[in-house]
């Protein structure tokens, strides 16, 4: 019998700010898919522990710490994936940075502009240094964005500016690069159930003298499904939408957030 194809055999996916959250669910999930995965991110020790990982599902992993804010480090990591594996087919764009929380009428500019390089500028760096090699093999492009695009909420003002410029981009990207095939689609997650937010929720419940039972179940309660979403479940949005499942797909916005907003 015929062995069936994987979602993503043996393309190769660059993942940017690979943590031990959604960038690792990505990369391992892709890798399981069948990708090799070139890893970008500034943790060493998270780098060889996730490439580990990808390795374990038989396909190939390249490592390389980079900054996504410096120029010469993203030149660098392009340059190492094409010298290893000749090409990249799917770039993912999870990178992020605790954003700037407060009033935007008292708020610094420069940690206005820092939000902005993070979450949206190191994206469209990283899409210009790998666009030739996207164009020559009708490749794809998943920018990971936020639910705070959605809202208006206080203190969200800088990241809301940033991760709506990340969209914008990626909706004028998918019109510049369409013709030559590659596609470009946003993912927009709300709260992800992850170490990072149970610690987060554990916190609040101590302050209000609640359990973090019930400050999850108050969340979720705006949410259709009555849960949150998980790492597994952003990744496998982010790997449909760069497969060729979803070839005709394109300057699309996917929530994925358990049905808390609809668009």
């Amino acid at each position: 019998m015929r062995k069936k194809a994987k979602m993503l055999s043996d393309k190769v996916m660059l993942v940017s700010g690979v943590g031990p959250g959604l960038g690792r669910e990505i990369a391992v999930r892709g890798a399981g898919a069948g990708s090799d995965v070139v890893l970008a991110a500034r943790s060493e020790t998270v780098l060889k522990s996730v490439a580990a990982e990808v390795e374990s599902h038989g396909r190939r992993a390249l490592a390389v710490r980079t900054d996504i804010l410096d120029p010469d480090a993203c030149r660098a990591l392009t340059e190492r994936a094409l010298d290893v594996f000749g090409r990249v087919d799917v770039f993912v764009s999870n990178a992020f940075a605790p954003p700037a929380m407060g009033d935007l009428t008292a708020m610094d500019l420069d940690a206005v502009r820092a939000s902005l390089e993070t979450d949206a500028l190191a994206a469209l760096r990283l899409v210009q240094l790998l666009a030739p090699t996207l164009t020559g093999h009708a490749g794809s492009v998943v920018m990971v964005s936020s639910a705070v695009v959605h809202h208006s909420r206080p203190d969200f003002g800088a990241y809301k500016a940033s991760k709506s410029a990340l969209r914008s981009l990626a909706g004028s990207l998918a019109t510049e690069l369409g013709p030559s095939g590659v596609r470009v689609n946003t993912v927009v997650p709300n709260y992800i159930w992850t170490e990072a937010l149970k610690g987060w929720f554990a916190h609040q419940a101590a302050e209000r003298g609640v359990t973090p039972e019930d400050v999850y179940a108050e969340t979720a309660a705006a949410c259709d499904l009555r849960r949150l979403p998980g790492p597994g479940d952003v990744a496998n949005a982010v790997l449909f939408l760069a497969s060729d499942l979803a070839g005709a797909i394109t300057g699309q916005s996917l929530n994925v957030d358990a049905g808390e907003f609809h668009s």
